[in-house]
């Protein structure tokens, strides 16, 4: 195979340093741009011609009009059809992993992988293959079904989705309350009950299963 021309993304450039220094050592892989936020990677990829771009799904960007997560890896597709996608994630989240995974071009790497798997998801992409980390097929193998059907993306009630919606925007648990004419312990735990559909325990890990999934995971029951 052709020299290979590779940009990197990540908003920690200790990770991206691993991820050069791994690439560097093996013949044909070539790292031509970094880039540590979303509005840095588009600009890179305007100017920059690459065959395999290795990107972290959470790049959160406090200022800026460039989303991270499922939108921002949806807005590479839709503008660079032909670049290959390697998706390195700490994300954990089964409905998540099952959604990035539900496009088969894209291949998905765990960071508690070995980075000696990045080279083999490089190539593997760049020859039209889906290469999936270990930790991520042994999560999606875990979301079986006892019946063997694969769950689908834990869908939340009509309240829990306008709930998040409101926190997410930056709506206090007092003012939800207020807006939705319900008392606080209500909204309290119905935030509760939606952190366990979606396998998080915190407010960060919370904010980041909505940032990455989106509508996917926020579309309201029947």
């Amino acid at each position: 195979m052709a020299n290979l021309r590779i940009i990197l993304a990540d908003d920690h450039p200790f990770v991206l340093l691993g991820l050069k220094s791994t690439l560097e050592r093996y013949e044909g892989l070539s790292v031509v741009g970094q880039a540590l936020t979303p509005t840095a990677l588009i600009a890179l990829l305007q100017r920059t011609r690459c065959d395999v771009l290795a990107v972290d799904l959470s790049m959160p960007e406090l200022a800026g009009d460039i989303g991270d997560g499922l939108g921002l890896i949806r807005r590479i597709r839709g503008e660079w059809p032909s670049l290959r996608v390697v998706v390195v994630t700490a994300q954990t989240n089964a409905a998540m992993l099952r959604v990035i995974a539900a496009d088969g071009s894209i291949s998905l790497l765990g960071k508690a992988d070995s980075l000696e798997e990045l080279p083999s998801a490089i190539c593997d992409s760049a020859r039209g293959a889906r290469y999936l980390g270990r930790s991520v097929s042994e999560t999606l193998a875990r979301s079986q079904q006892d019946d063997g059907r694969v769950v689908s993306a834990p869908l939340l009630s009509k309240r829990q989705t306008d709930i998040l919606r409101r926190l997410v925007s930056g709506e206090s648990i007092a003012q939800i309350a207020a807006a939705l004419g319900c008392h606080r312990r209500t909204v309290s735990r119905q935030k509760r009950e939606a952190m366990a559909r979606l396998g998080v325990t915190d407010d960060p890990a919370l904010f980041s299963s909505v940032r990455a999934c989106g509508k996917v995971l926020l579309e309201p029951e029947n």
